[in-house]
């Protein structure tokens, strides 16, 4: 099975690990990582990554989550009342680990939006949206704006849908050793946008002034530390990123 798997490009793994989720989900059970989104546990998670960049034990069989899933899962339980809240709630690009919680949550009002995604309730460019101004209470973005060319567009479309007061989760990868965010528009080869950016569909790599980006928008910013809420057998236990943040904004 492990020999099998190391066969299967990593941008191909997740879509391939939807039909085979069952059978993963027994042949890796084991006691020693556990994912919170479901409380399930393995002896293994499997490698996930693009080029050089392959993680180890970063995508969960059962669930099919990553590192940033389950750290935004643990904020949301842990560090919000977001569960128990009457919300209207935003997502982009929905993902396979969060769309049934997601969905199941009585109190929200939960829309997804996507140009793409088959598990999106609305087809529609981040950068244009169809909804009104001061609509939403919570929108959740995450992995998606290294995607947008024009990412400032983007975020301020976020902005102006959120009510007054709205909060936005726009998670990003950042790389914490840049001072300024890196992008190019002349780079069109996916080998060397995956040499460059980290992956073979992103446009840039962000660096430390992707906060200031979302303040000048208009969002007030905070740097989530999950991390320093967690103990270490916890990280190692849910596999998480040792350094990711989560950029929690609001709408002020």
């Amino acid at each position: 099975m492990n020999f099998i798997l190391n066969l299967i490009p990593r941008k191909f793994l997740i879509r391939i690990s939807i039909f085979l989720r069952p059978i993963l989900k027994i042949y890796f059970k084991g006691s020693k990582y556990i994912d919170p989104i479901d409380n399930s546990k393995y002896r293994k998670f499997l490698p996930y990554g693009y080029g050089k960049n392959i993680r180890k034990n970063a995508l969960c069989p059962g669930t099919l989550s990553l590192e940033r899933h389950r750290l935004l899962w643990l904020f949301l339980k842990r560090n919000t009342t977001f569960f128990n809240d009457k919300l209207k709630v935003l997502h982009f690009a929905p993902e396979q680990p969060f769309y049934k919680k997601f969905k199941s949550i009585k109190n929200w009002n939960y829309i997804t939006c996507d140009l793409n995604s088959p598990l999106a309730d609305i087809k529609a460019d981040i950068c244009k949206l169809p909804f009104k101004n001061f609509e939403f209470d919570l929108i959740i973005c995450n992995h998606v704006l290294e995607h947008i060319d024009n990412d400032f567009k983007a975020m301020e479309e976020i902005y102006r849908v959120l009510k007054k007061n709205g909060i936005g989760i726009l998670q990003v990868p950042i790389d914490e050793s840049l001072s300024i965010t890196f992008e190019d528009k002349t780079i069109i080869d996916p080998k060397k946008k995956s040499e460059l950016f980290g992956q073979y569909d992103h446009v840039r790599k962000y660096g430390k002034d992707y906060y200031d980006r979302l303040k000048s928008v208009g969002f007030k910013v905070k740097k989530i530390d999950v991390q320093k809420t967690l103990s270490e057998k916890e990280i190692k236990e849910y596999c998480l990123p040792k350094y990711e943040k989560i950029p929690f904004v609001i709408k002020s």
